[in-house]
């Protein structure tokens, strides 16, 4: 059997966390403050109080508040990614999502922002937060899906290609919605639903952009190419391709943000379940008032 080969540098994304972290430059969590609020409503549908939840990744405190403002969780436990946020009281845990320290059946809502797509085993992350939920527990999660950045990621490849001949992968894979649909089912979730959002922010040029993602501690940690620096030039091509084939009228440049938002609970004895194949009680053909033919 061939050992897997991982994806993501752990080690550089807690650096570029870290460091983002540290700055903390004023509106750089732009996108989090979205999640949150959407969070927070999704929450708000729900007619259950939760005992105990837990804000998986924790920087920033938005999650956290999203959860208590919702009024649905009687404790909430804040557990920071890799370290803990300096400019907050300390966090009540210090975690790696990729293997979470909670102990079987012991929380009640979990919720994840903006995190998970960057760990090496996602369906094996998943089923540990499955198991760490008590029977008929709530796991929410929103993460970028496919078409995130789609116009940063053309323009960075073909300048690199025409500079070079050749081209590295500069921005990361995403999943789409019904990939992670199934990793739910995979992992055992029931009820699982995805669905998705897509923001359209505008920059004047690629490097506003780039500072950006870089603020946010989001830039590439992918192990393909690691060590490999886009050269000057072919950065320089990047910002014209982006001026050219993706900005709007007015000349601003567009970044598409694409947000998977996926929920599912832990198996409990007291929610529907679906019918067997053949246990239908009532012909399609009846219900829908037409004639069964047979062919």
């Amino acid at each position: 059997m061939t050992a897997q080969t991982d994806l993501f540098d752990r080690a550089l994304l807690r650096k570029r966390r870290q460091r983002a972290l540290k700055r903390a430059k004023t509106g750089a969590d732009f996108l989090l403050a979205n999640v949150a609020e959407d969070l927070q409503d999704r929450l708000l549908l729900i007619n259950r109080v939760f005992r105990t939840a837990v804000d998986l990744g924790g920087h920033t405190g938005r999650i956290s508040r999203a959860i208590g403002d919702s009024g649905k969780a009687e404790t909430i436990l804040r557990a920071d990614l890799f370290f803990a946020d300096p400019h907050l009281p300390p966090p009540d845990l210090v975690v790696d999502d990729a293997l979470v320290p909670l102990k079987d059946q012991s929380v009640d809502l979990i919720v994840s922002a903006l995190n998970l797509h960057l760990v090496n085993d996602l369906p094996g992350s998943l089923i540990q937060i499955r198991r760490t939920l008590a029977p008929d527990g709530l796991f929410m999660a929103v993460l970028p899906g496919a078409g995130t950045l789609t116009e940063l990621r053309d323009s960075l490849t073909r300048a690199e290609l025409e500079t070079s001949g050749g081209a590295a992968a500069r921005v990361l894979p995403f999943a789409d919605t019904r990939d992670l649909g199934s990793l739910l089912q995979r992992a055992g979730f029931s009820l699982p639903v995805t669905d998705m959002d897509t923001i359209t922010v505008r920059y004047d040029t690629m490097f506003s952009l780039l500072r950006d993602l870089r603020d946010m501690g989001a830039t590439s940690v992918l192990k393909q190419g690691e060590g490999r620096p886009l050269p000057r030039a072919a950065l320089l091509r990047a910002a014209e391709i982006y001026a050219e084939d993706h900005a709007d009228a007015d000349g601003r440049i567009r970044a598409t943000f694409t947000l998977i938002t996926l929920s599912g609970w832990a198996p409990h004895e007291s929610q529907q379940k679906p019918l067997r194949p053949g246990s239908a009680k009532t012909r399609l053909a009846d219900a829908l008032g037409v004639t069964e033919r047979k062919v």
